[in-house]
Protein backbone atom coordinates (compact mmCIF):
# COMPACT_ATOMS: atom_id res chain seq x y z
CA UNK A 1 0.00 0.00 0.00
CA UNK A 2 2.41 2.30 0.87
CA UNK A 3 4.87 1.64 -2.12
CA UNK A 4 1.82 2.15 -4.24
CA UNK A 5 1.13 5.87 -2.96
CA UNK A 6 5.04 6.53 -3.77
CA UNK A 7 5.13 5.13 -7.21
CA UNK A 8 4.96 8.60 -8.98
CA UNK A 9 6.44 8.78 -12.52
CA UNK A 10 6.99 11.32 -15.05
CA UNK A 11 3.66 10.15 -16.78
CA UNK A 12 1.81 11.35 -13.76
CA UNK A 13 3.73 14.46 -13.56
CA UNK A 14 2.10 15.45 -17.36
CA UNK A 15 -0.65 13.98 -16.41
CA UNK A 16 -0.83 16.28 -13.56
CA UNK A 17 0.05 19.34 -15.61
CA UNK A 18 -1.60 18.44 -18.56
CA UNK A 19 -5.09 18.67 -16.18
CA UNK A 20 -3.73 22.16 -14.71
CA UNK A 21 -3.60 23.69 -18.20
CA UNK A 22 -6.90 22.36 -19.11
CA UNK A 23 -8.66 23.65 -15.66
CA UNK A 24 -6.61 27.10 -15.98
CA UNK A 25 -8.09 27.43 -20.15
CA UNK A 26 -11.73 26.51 -18.58
CA UNK A 27 -11.62 29.03 -16.05
CA UNK A 28 -9.77 31.80 -18.26
CA UNK A 29 -12.93 31.16 -21.13
CA UNK A 30 -15.27 31.14 -18.53
CA UNK A 31 -14.01 34.45 -16.94
CA UNK A 32 -14.38 35.64 -20.75
CA UNK A 33 -17.65 34.54 -21.28
CA UNK A 34 -18.85 35.82 -18.17
CA UNK A 35 -19.99 32.70 -16.36
CA UNK A 36 -16.64 32.42 -13.64
CA UNK A 37 -19.78 32.07 -10.85
CA UNK A 38 -20.95 29.10 -12.57
CA UNK A 39 -17.37 27.56 -12.77
CA UNK A 40 -16.46 27.91 -9.33
CA UNK A 41 -19.77 26.33 -8.80
CA UNK A 42 -19.31 23.42 -11.27
CA UNK A 43 -15.44 23.41 -9.32
CA UNK A 44 -17.03 23.00 -5.77
CA UNK A 45 -19.50 19.99 -6.99
CA UNK A 46 -16.67 18.07 -8.53
CA UNK A 47 -14.78 18.32 -5.46
CA UNK A 48 -17.29 17.40 -3.51
CA UNK A 49 -18.21 14.64 -5.34
CA UNK A 50 -14.24 13.15 -5.28
CA UNK A 51 -14.88 13.38 -1.57
CA UNK A 52 -17.85 11.60 -1.72
CA UNK A 53 -17.19 8.94 -3.72
CA UNK A 54 -13.28 8.11 -3.78
CA UNK A 55 -11.87 9.43 -0.75
CA UNK A 56 -14.95 8.78 1.74
CA UNK A 57 -16.28 5.88 -0.33
CA UNK A 58 -19.94 7.09 0.90
CA UNK A 59 -22.30 4.96 -1.25
CA UNK A 60 -25.37 6.70 -0.92
CA UNK A 61 -24.21 10.31 -1.64
CA UNK A 62 -21.59 9.30 -4.27
CA UNK A 63 -24.43 7.11 -5.65
CA UNK A 64 -26.71 9.82 -5.90
CA UNK A 65 -23.70 12.33 -7.06
CA UNK A 66 -23.00 9.82 -9.96
CA UNK A 67 -26.04 10.49 -11.70
CA UNK A 68 -26.38 14.41 -11.53
CA UNK A 69 -22.15 14.16 -12.80
CA UNK A 70 -23.59 12.21 -15.89
CA UNK A 71 -26.85 14.62 -16.04
CA UNK A 72 -24.84 17.76 -15.25
CA UNK A 73 -22.63 16.99 -18.30
CA UNK A 74 -25.17 17.20 -20.77
CA UNK A 75 -26.56 20.16 -18.98
CA UNK A 76 -23.35 22.11 -19.45
CA UNK A 77 -22.67 20.92 -23.07
CA UNK A 78 -26.13 22.43 -23.51
CA UNK A 79 -25.69 25.77 -21.63
CA UNK A 80 -22.11 26.70 -23.23
CA UNK A 81 -22.34 25.06 -26.98
CA UNK A 82 -20.84 28.98 -28.14
CA UNK A 83 -17.96 28.95 -25.62
CA UNK A 84 -17.07 24.81 -26.32
CA UNK A 85 -17.22 25.54 -30.05
CA UNK A 86 -14.73 28.53 -29.40
CA UNK A 87 -12.38 26.37 -27.09
CA UNK A 88 -12.73 23.84 -30.29
CA UNK A 89 -11.69 26.31 -33.05
CA UNK A 90 -9.43 27.92 -31.14
CA UNK A 91 -7.42 24.58 -30.15
CA UNK A 92 -7.70 23.86 -33.79
CA UNK A 93 -6.51 26.66 -35.60
CA UNK A 94 -3.68 27.60 -37.78
CA UNK A 95 -2.73 30.23 -36.45
CA UNK A 96 -1.29 28.66 -33.30
CA UNK A 97 1.23 26.74 -35.98
CA UNK A 98 2.14 30.33 -37.48
CA UNK A 99 5.26 30.21 -35.19
CA UNK A 100 7.03 28.15 -37.30
CA UNK A 101 6.58 30.39 -40.16
CA UNK A 102 8.00 33.22 -38.26
CA UNK A 103 11.41 31.55 -38.01
CA UNK A 104 12.01 33.39 -40.94
CA UNK A 105 12.28 36.60 -40.78
CA UNK A 106 11.15 38.22 -43.67
CA UNK A 107 7.67 36.64 -43.76
CA UNK A 108 7.34 37.78 -40.20
CA UNK A 109 7.57 41.25 -41.64
CA UNK A 110 5.15 40.51 -44.29
CA UNK A 111 2.51 39.21 -41.93
CA UNK A 112 2.52 42.16 -39.48
CA UNK A 113 2.32 44.39 -42.63
CA UNK A 114 -0.82 42.33 -43.33
CA UNK A 115 -1.99 42.03 -40.00
CA UNK A 116 -1.54 46.35 -39.45
CA UNK A 117 -3.35 47.05 -42.72
CA UNK A 118 -6.65 47.17 -41.48
CA UNK A 119 -5.99 48.99 -38.66
CA UNK A 120 -5.35 52.71 -39.72
CA UNK A 121 -8.80 53.07 -41.98
CA UNK A 122 -10.61 51.72 -38.94
CA UNK A 123 -9.02 54.43 -36.84
CA UNK A 124 -9.51 57.34 -39.15
CA UNK A 125 -13.17 56.49 -39.47
CA UNK A 126 -13.55 56.33 -36.22
CA UNK A 127 -12.17 59.66 -35.26
CA UNK A 128 -14.44 60.63 -37.59
CA UNK A 129 -17.40 59.63 -36.49
CA UNK A 130 -16.55 60.50 -32.97
CA UNK A 131 -16.57 64.16 -33.58
CA UNK A 132 -19.74 64.11 -35.69
CA UNK A 133 -21.13 61.87 -32.72
CA UNK A 134 -22.35 59.33 -35.15
CA UNK A 135 -22.63 55.80 -34.12
CA UNK A 136 -20.71 52.66 -34.85
CA UNK A 137 -20.07 49.42 -33.99
CA UNK A 138 -17.20 47.58 -35.84
CA UNK A 139 -15.87 43.93 -35.07
CA UNK A 140 -12.96 42.42 -36.67
CA UNK A 141 -12.62 38.65 -36.89
CA UNK A 142 -9.75 36.75 -35.08
CA UNK A 143 -9.24 32.91 -35.00
CA UNK A 144 -13.00 32.06 -34.06
CA UNK A 145 -15.31 32.61 -37.47
CA UNK A 146 -17.90 35.14 -37.17
CA UNK A 147 -19.64 33.64 -40.25
CA UNK A 148 -22.85 32.69 -38.59
CA UNK A 149 -22.89 36.76 -37.46
CA UNK A 150 -22.06 37.72 -41.11
CA UNK A 151 -24.97 36.41 -42.54
CA UNK A 152 -27.17 37.70 -40.29
CA UNK A 153 -26.70 41.39 -42.08
CA UNK A 154 -25.99 42.33 -45.86
CA UNK A 155 -22.87 41.09 -47.58
CA UNK A 156 -20.65 43.32 -48.62
CA UNK A 157 -17.38 41.85 -49.17
CA UNK A 158 -15.53 45.62 -50.06
CA UNK A 159 -11.59 46.87 -49.53
CA UNK A 160 -11.16 48.26 -45.60
CA UNK A 161 -11.77 51.94 -46.55
CA UNK A 162 -12.38 55.12 -43.87
CA UNK A 163 -14.85 56.91 -46.29
CA UNK A 164 -16.89 53.74 -47.05
CA UNK A 165 -17.25 52.70 -43.40
CA UNK A 166 -18.18 55.95 -42.18
CA UNK A 167 -20.94 55.84 -45.47
CA UNK A 168 -21.95 52.91 -43.66
CA UNK A 169 -22.98 54.03 -40.16
CA UNK A 170 -24.33 57.50 -41.96
CA UNK A 171 -27.34 58.33 -39.87
CA UNK A 172 -29.71 57.78 -42.66
CA UNK A 173 -28.53 54.45 -43.94
CA UNK A 174 -30.32 51.49 -43.53
CA UNK A 175 -27.32 49.77 -42.24
CA UNK A 176 -25.86 52.30 -39.53
CA UNK A 177 -28.04 50.48 -36.66
CA UNK A 178 -26.46 47.08 -37.16
CA UNK A 179 -22.34 45.44 -36.67
CA UNK A 180 -19.93 45.82 -39.29
CA UNK A 181 -17.81 42.78 -39.31
CA UNK A 182 -14.35 42.68 -40.47
CA UNK A 183 -12.49 39.59 -41.51
CA UNK A 184 -9.02 38.70 -43.66
CA UNK A 185 -8.73 42.41 -44.50
CA UNK A 186 -12.12 43.22 -45.99
CA UNK A 187 -15.69 44.64 -45.08
CA UNK A 188 -17.77 41.28 -45.09
CA UNK A 189 -21.12 42.50 -43.85
CA UNK A 190 -22.66 45.13 -42.35
CA UNK A 191 -26.23 45.72 -40.42
CA UNK A 192 -25.48 42.38 -38.77
CA UNK A 193 -26.70 41.09 -35.10
CA UNK A 194 -24.49 40.37 -32.53
CA UNK A 195 -25.45 38.53 -28.91
CA UNK A 196 -25.91 41.22 -26.42
CA UNK A 197 -24.22 40.77 -23.04
CA UNK A 198 -26.51 40.39 -20.06
CA UNK A 199 -23.55 41.20 -17.67
CA UNK A 200 -24.23 43.29 -14.58
CA UNK A 201 -21.29 45.30 -14.57
CA UNK A 202 -21.62 46.66 -17.38
CA UNK A 203 -22.67 50.46 -16.38
CA UNK A 204 -26.44 51.56 -17.24
CA UNK A 205 -25.30 54.48 -19.12
CA UNK A 206 -24.36 52.30 -22.05
CA UNK A 207 -26.66 51.58 -24.87
CA UNK A 208 -27.48 48.56 -26.61
CA UNK A 209 -24.18 48.63 -29.06
CA UNK A 210 -21.85 48.45 -25.90
CA UNK A 211 -23.69 45.37 -24.84
CA UNK A 212 -23.55 43.77 -28.31
CA UNK A 213 -19.77 44.40 -28.54
CA UNK A 214 -19.01 43.46 -25.28
CA UNK A 215 -21.34 40.11 -26.53
CA UNK A 216 -19.74 39.71 -29.54
CA UNK A 217 -16.06 39.29 -27.22
CA UNK A 218 -17.40 37.70 -24.62
CA UNK A 219 -18.75 34.64 -26.93
CA UNK A 220 -15.55 34.53 -29.79
CA UNK A 221 -12.50 36.17 -29.72
CA UNK A 222 -12.85 39.46 -32.54
CA UNK A 223 -12.41 42.97 -31.61
CA UNK A 224 -15.61 45.24 -31.08
CA UNK A 225 -14.76 48.89 -31.55
CA UNK A 226 -17.75 51.54 -30.80
CA UNK A 227 -18.33 54.64 -31.11
CA UNK A 228 -20.83 56.40 -28.85
CA UNK A 229 -23.80 58.27 -30.52
CA UNK A 230 -24.34 59.89 -27.27
CA UNK A 231 -20.87 61.26 -26.18
CA UNK A 232 -18.61 60.40 -29.21
CA UNK A 233 -15.97 58.37 -26.97
CA UNK A 234 -14.94 55.04 -28.54
CA UNK A 235 -14.51 51.89 -26.97
CA UNK A 236 -13.08 48.60 -27.38
CA UNK A 237 -14.91 45.36 -26.42
CA UNK A 238 -11.92 42.00 -26.20
CA UNK A 239 -11.69 38.76 -24.40
CA UNK A 240 -14.58 39.51 -22.55
CA UNK A 241 -13.28 43.48 -20.87
CA UNK A 242 -14.81 46.39 -22.48
CA UNK A 243 -12.34 49.76 -22.41
CA UNK A 244 -14.25 52.48 -22.68
CA UNK A 245 -13.57 56.44 -23.37
CA UNK A 246 -10.42 55.52 -25.83
CA UNK A 247 -8.68 58.06 -27.27
CA UNK A 248 -7.39 57.73 -31.01
CA UNK A 249 -3.65 57.24 -30.17
CA UNK A 250 -4.87 54.52 -27.43
CA UNK A 251 -7.06 52.69 -29.99
CA UNK A 252 -4.46 53.04 -32.35
CA UNK A 253 -2.02 50.83 -29.92
CA UNK A 254 -4.78 48.40 -29.01
CA UNK A 255 -5.32 47.57 -32.25
CA UNK A 256 -2.02 47.88 -33.84
CA UNK A 257 -1.00 45.42 -30.36
CA UNK A 258 -3.91 42.98 -30.95
CA UNK A 259 -3.37 42.61 -35.03
CA UNK A 260 0.39 42.17 -34.40
CA UNK A 261 0.14 39.55 -31.57
CA UNK A 262 -2.92 37.84 -33.80
CA UNK A 263 -0.57 37.84 -36.54
CA UNK A 264 1.49 35.17 -34.67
Amino acid sequence: MLNAMFDFGIKDVIDILLFAVLIYYIYRLMKESGTINIFYGVLAFIILWVLASEIFNMRLIGTILDKFMAIGLIILVIIFQEPIKRFLVELGSHRRLRFLSNLFHHHKEELDAAALAWVMPIVYACMSMSKSKTGALIVVERTVPLDNYAKSGDMIDANINTRLIENIFFKNSPLHDGALIVAHGRLVSAGCILPVSHDSDVPRTLGLRHRSALGIAQATDAVAIVVSEETGNISVAHRGKLSTRLSSTELEHRLNAIAIIGSK
